[in-house]
């Protein structure tokens, strides 16, 4: 196992920058994933781990040593691409063996170490195929076994699950989640998806535009995103966000944006910049019922569209031009076209500059 360390790296094509100063410490055993848009510079930096990409300036680390010199085979790292890289006229046993026959490791070592991993991976009856008569589940589970059976320092996986249909990739999720349980190794793991990293990661980097924005475990980004970006990139459904001013009258602060007006009793700010951008997640806005009915923050709102998901409905709500969405578990006498009372759980809002979009304490 080994700690993998960014100093000051940065990173050109040409003109453009797509890395921008970034300083980053993977724990020795740690479960790290990079999360961002496409473009942001995620797999660039994956990939100058791995010896594929050079820094234009900055130092690399794998353990103690800077690595930023040291050719790709001889850096002692695994990696697990988005096509499996598989060859196809290997058995499975070939494909996972392959390494270790180049690195000149004894034939009952490589048995052993195969058959150990195939456990692992419960891939025991496929050593004899070939990787056209398996499943993409099964080749994913080839490309880890390969990965596994040289006991790397270091595990990078490139969006190795978005071949996957849904169900695979949920399930493949829990596997590599499990191996990294059993393997205790340091891995870093590329993907676009928020669920995957929320759900996988110890710790998230969420980049934009080639630089590290927030970096912390999923429950501190879910409930204390660093700034707009963040908090509307993690979350499904998407957090909606209202631009509005807060004032304070009688003593009570209060959030006002067209006819929308919220108590914000409870909140408390430093100083409060003459436009703010409120922030309340789907799932925090419920509807109006006669249980609820004494709660200060009701908003009326006319349901444009009703999405159904299984457990709850996503409704897509406008209030006199206002535009945000509820995640709602019951919605009996609901349909589209009709006006309805909403509430906004007032201890869920989450406020940022409209300036600089960062978040307001």
């Amino acid at each position: 196992m080994s700690t993998v360390r960014f100093e000051n790296i940065n990173k050109f094509y040409g003109d453009i920058q797509v890395l921008n100063n970034i300083n980053l410490d993977v724990e020795d055993g740690e479960f790290l994933v990079l999360v961002g848009p496409s473009g942001c510079g995620k797999s660039t930096t994956l990939r100058m781990v791995a010896g594929l990409e050079d820094p234009t300036d900055g130092q690399l680390f794998i353990g103690d040593k800077v690595v930023n010199e040291i050719e790709p085979s001889k850096r002692d790292i695994a990696m697990v691409f988005q096509n499996y890289a598989l060859y196809p006229h290997m058995s499975v046993f070939e494909n996972m063996s392959f390494g270790l026959k180049i690195r000149k490791l004894d034939s009952a070592e490589i048995t052993k170490r195969v058959k150990e991993a195939a456990d692992i991976l419960q891939i025991d009856d496929l050593l004899l195929r070939r990787p056209k008569e398996l499943s993409g589940g099964q080749r994913q589970r080839v490309a880890l076994g390969r990965c596994i059976v040289r006991n790397p320092k270091v595990f990078l996986f490139d969006e190795p699950l978005s071949n996957l249909d849904a169900k695979l990739r949920a399930e493949m999720r829990v596997e590599i989640k499990k191996l990294h349980q059993i393997l205790k190794t340091t891995m870093m793991y590329v993907t676009h998806d928020q669920t995957e990293a929320m759900t996988m990661g110890s710790r998230i980097a969420v980049i934009n535009k080639g630089v590290i924005e927030q970096l912390d475990t999923p429950d501190r980004i879910y409930r204390h995103p660093v700034n707009k970006f963040v908090a509307g990139f993690i979350g499904s459904p998407q957090m909606n966000f209202i631009e509005g001013n807060v004032s304070s009258s009688d003593g009570i602060l209060h959030f006002a944006s067209g006819k929308i007006d919220l108590d914000l009793s409870g909140h408390n700010f430093n100083t409060i910049p003459s436009k703010v951008i409120l922030g309340i997640r789907p799932e925090n806005i419920s509807l109006k019922t006669s249980e609820n009915k004494s709660s200060n923050n009701i908003i009326k709102a006319v349901v444009d569209l009703i999405e159904p998901l299984g457990a709850v409905s996503l409704l897509h709500l406008n209030s006199d031009g206002i535009r945000f969405s509820a995640s709602i578990k019951s919605i009996e006498n609901i349909i589209e076209g009709i006006e309805a009372e909403f509430i906004f759980d007032g201890s869920s809002f989450h406020f940022f500059d409209a300036a600089s979009q960062k978040y307001l304490d």
